[in-house]
């Protein structure tokens, strides 16, 4: 059955690939609306041969005849709109952080507790950090095997987590850099290019960010278990694609091939561990691509209980605007 759709932030990185993934899924669309800033309204987006406008997101009535919105324009926008859009019936599908640990809204990556969409008293579904999301699968996977009971995660983010502008800057530093010219810091907290940062979101008083208390929090919830995970999340300057690391503590040793038969039969994930061949996962070479590819799997060797893994996924994709339609599928 075809739905009403709409996307609030259609101009943005996100907003973008939703429109992308809703194409190539061939998600059973009757009507598509794209809604954005007073800045971006007014601009047209090609979709399945239709040139669609940007309007003006406003109070009111626009969501009345609307099954489904995904929202992807911040959390201050998804928290102000979030009752406009949902008052008639349509259910929101929030990318952005505003309702994550909220108790009455589901927290949810299909592959792993896609039944919690099912249940969700203010028709809110939230889209996970997408940090989170690219470890959840590899993750669940060996959880399947035995119960995780610690994680510590180094993630290596591209500068696409931070938008299209930070993408942008990106590119911009490195010609200013090779061409001898004073760089453009906006997007970051220093330049980017040629560099790595340590410093995703706002320091918290425990001296994580946020984004690394979002890989915590989120987790736990996704999971329904008190798992822990210590993370450290960098910024580094690949242009798309998120990369992390990963350390798994499970109740039992598992062997290597053990967790290498558990990736390649979890939905979602590619096995990609062939070292002795020079094959593992790099994000220079998995834009655009839906799975979350899985490599360098071995066992730790300061504890007969760890894994460890090296996990690359397209965050911008898998990690927002495909997690988002798969939801949407879901329903």
């Amino acid at each position: 059955m075809s739905k009403n759709i709409s996307i609030v932030g259609a101009s943005g990185a996100v907003g973008q690939e939703l429109l992308r993934v809703l194409e190539d899924r061939r998600f059973p669309v009757d009507r598509l609306r794209l809604f954005g800033s007073q800045r971006s309204a007014g601009s047209e987006y090609l979709f399945r041969g239709e040139n669609i406008r940007v309007e003006e997101l406003q109070h009111g009535e626009q969501f009345r005849d609307t099954d489904i919105v995904f929202a992807s324009a911040g959390a201050s926008v998804s928290r102000e709109y979030a009752q406009d859009i949902t008052r008639f019936g349509a259910v929101l599908i929030d990318n952005s952080s505003a309702f994550r640990l909220d108790d009455d809204v589901p927290l949810v990556v299909p592959e792993v507790n896609g039944a919690d969409a099912l249940t969700r008293p203010r028709n809110i579904i939230a889209n996970p950090n997408c940090s989170t999301i690219v470890m959840a699968l590899p993750l669940y996977a060996i959880h399947r095997l035995s119960p995780v009971r610690r994680v510590h995660v180094a993630t290596y983010q591209a500068a696409s987590g931070a938008g299209a502008r930070a993408m942008a800057e990106l590119q911009e530093q490195y010609r200013q850099t090779v061409q001898n010219e004073p760089v453009t810091v906006e997007k970051f907290a220093h330049q980017l290019a040629y560099n790595v940062i340590p410093h995703i979101d706002t320091f918290q008083p425990n001296g994580y960010t946020r984004e690394e208390m979002k890989m915590h929090l989120e987790t736990r919830k996704i999971f329904h278990t008190d798992l822990s995970v210590s993370a450290m999340c960098v910024r580094v300057p690949a242009l798309r694609c998120h990369s992390e690391s990963v350390w798994v503590e499970t109740g039992q040793p598992l062997t290597v091939e053990d967790v290498q038969e558990a990736v390649r039969q979890m939905p979602g994930c590619v096995l990609y561990d062939r070292p002795d061949n020079n094959e593992y996962p790099m994000p220079l070479y998995l834009s655009g691509k839906d799975g979350v590819y899985v490599g360098r799997i071995r066992k730790d060797l300061t504890d007969d209980h760890s894994i460890t893994f090296w996990c690359v996924s397209d965050q911008i994709r898998k990690g927002a605007a495909l997690n988002a339609v798969q939801i949407a599928e879901l329903l």
